[in-house]
């Protein structure tokens, strides 16, 4: 009996480090999504790039961040 509920509780403790691990994680790249996404506006706007933001654009740099912007920048000068 003492087995299983040091087991339950071990694992309710494992489950409350994933889900938080889980939920850093996502922030982080919540951030540098937004990060990207602000970025790419001031570039467009201060005319050092003409990149459009289309579906494809906004989810590289989404998942991308501010890799995903000088990514689409290289590519924009080929």
């Amino acid at each position: 009996m003492i087995n299983v509920l040091i087991f339950i509780i071990l694992l309710i403790i494992a489950a409350v480090i994933v889900v938080k691990l889980t939920f850093a994680v996502l922030r982080w790249m919540a951030m540098n999504a937004v990060v990207g996404l602000i970025l790419l506006g001031v570039l467009n706007y201060l005319g050092v790039a003409h990149i459009e933001i289309n579906l494809i654009n906004f989810l590289i740099v989404a998942v991308g961040g501010i890799l995903g912007v000088f990514l689409l920048l290289f590519l924009s000068y080929l």
